[in-house]
């Protein structure tokens, strides 16, 4: 249907009249849409693990759904998805359930090394390998488009996030969308860093929170398990390109029991420094684009996914209140190489554990961007945090935290943007956040540590000149 045409008796008195007549009032909400009409409809989603398989699966189960574009990151994938029903798999209390119609392309993560982007002339291999890299100017390969897109769904880990979306970076516009699935903080001030530096051209940000326990088949890659229950919790993230002034913004505030205005403890932008982190009160209102209205909508209508949309500071409060939990459980976990239940009841562990939530209290306390909002010394109290963390514990305990799968697995850990965000924030804001350092660099050694049990165990195949045979070190006691 034509986004412009129009409907009932208006379209009948254009007809009647040469001349055009003036817009009707608005009636209600669909009319409020129509205005600003979506020419686009189609959504794509970049990182296909159990999260984004479950996004997918659960949009294309709604009346009227809009069409699914998976990315995939390795050509491999690609033909296992060619090869199969090409469906997804979504599996609740023992019962499956298959939903087909997805629209599939490659995205071939950039590598990066040492935070830059590697040179084409640093990075060639043969096309015909699943592994290959097109060049910074986007030269296709089978099965990549350079369609541009529209509204983008980020599911990929935190650490790959950088890599993996400097492989569609050019296909995004000024007006489109992206939203951001990611445990920890500091992934969007990253991605505007090093991806979109120029906030003229800069897509629009949302931010995602998923609280849904959900785990992959190692047996089926397009097949996830949906083991526990939540929520979504989705809000738009101000751009810098129209911003409105709005209820929050940095000025003179009160606080209770103070009879004098306290000025909110802005840090004023270094000028040598424009990348400084350093953030001030900014005011949190900002008109919604068509494309960030339009997937907001598509996620609010599947019920499955139990999504709810929030303003930007109460969505700072969520996000922020299970950084502090995974603060905990994910490091903890992963030093006792054990299940989340096994940090309750533990006397020596609670210790350990209140020692950090000080630290992560006192940093999000301080923290000038929720100066002005209320209650934030009591929502963030160590005590309120301890209970939430127990809680959690107590609810998914039979679980592994994803941060101990990595670890198991050999891959990177998201621990920099959960501990190490509290370190770095705490540094900016001149408090020093030792256990969270100490407990960041365990994890980082643990990781490191099972990564080289894993390449040793690696035969390495030496050639010597003059030898006709092959010989394997490690055989005759060689080094």
């Amino acid at each position: 249907m034509d986004p412009q045409a129009k409907t009932g008796t208006s379209a009948e008195k254009d007809n009647e009249n040469s001349f055009p007549t003036p817009k009707a009032p608005l009636r209600n909400v669909a009319d409020f849409y129509r205005r600003q009409p979506i020419y686009d409809r189609r959504i794509h989603i970049l990182g296909v693990g159990s999260v984004g398989r479950f996004i997918a699966h659960s949009l294309r189960g709604i009346p009227n759904p809009p069409p699914i574009t998976l990315l995939f990151h390795r050509g491999g994938l690609l033909k296992e998805w060619n090869e199969s029903s090409k469906k997804l798999q979504l599996i609740t209390d023992g019962s499956s359930e298959k939903q087909g119609g997805f629209d599939v392309e490659l995205a071939i993560p950039r590598p990066r090394f040492h935070g830059k982007e590697v040179k084409p002339e640093e990075n060639v291999q043969d096309p015909s390998t699943s592994s290959v890299s097109p060049d910074a100017t986007h030269q296709l390969i089978d099965g990549e488009s350079n369609e541009p897109i529209n509204s983008l769904i980020m599911c990929v880990k935190a650490p790959n996030i950088l890599s993996a979306l400097s492989a569609v970076k050019h296909r995004l516009h000024p007006e489109s969308v992206i939203l951001f699935f990611q445990n920890g903080m500091g992934t969007v001030e990253e991605v505007s860093r090093e991806i979109f530096p120029d906030p003229q051209t800069r897509p629009h940000y949302m931010l995602g929170i998923n609280s849904h326990g959900m785990h992959t088949s190692p047996d089926d890659p397009f097949t996830a398990t949906h083991a526990g229950f939540g929520t979504i919790s989705i809000g738009i993230i101000p751009h810098e390109r129209n911003q409105e002034p709005g209820p929050y913004s940095p000025t003179l505030q009160f606080k209770p029991g103070f009879h004098e205005p306290a000025k909110i403890p802005v840090t004023p932008k270094n000028p040598a420094n424009p990348n400084s982190s350093m953030r001030e009160p900014m005011p949190y209102f900002s008109r919604w684009t068509p494309n960030s209205r339009y997937l907001l909508r598509s996620l609010l209508r599947t019920p499955v996914l139990c999504a709810t949309a929030f303003s930007p500071p109460d969505l700072l409060q969520l996000q922020l209140e299970k950084l502090a939990v995974n603060c905990i459980v994910n490091p903890l976990t992963v030093m006792l190489d054990a299940r989340n239940g096994s940090i309750l009841y533990n006397y020596h562990l609670t210790r350990a554990m209140r020692l950090l939530l000080s630290e992560i209290s006192l940093v999000i306390r301080s923290m000038p961007e929720l100066q002005y909002i209320p209650n934030v010394e009591q929502r963030f109290d160590p005590g309120r945090l301890e209970t939430m963390v127990v809680g959690v514990a107590n609810k998914t305990r039979d679980n592994i935290s994803s941060m101990l799968a990595d670890v198991r697995a050999g891959r990177r850990t998201e621990i920099e943007y959960i501990n190490g965000w509290v370190v770095k924030r705490g540094e900016e804001l001149g408090i020093r956040c030792f256990m969270n350092y100490m407990m960041m660099n365990l994890v980082k050694g643990k990781n490191a540590m099972i990564q080289l049990e894993m390449g040793e165990a690696v035969p390495f195949v030496e050639t010597r000149p003059g030898e006709d045979g092959i010989k394997i070190q490690g055989e005759t006691g060689e080094g």
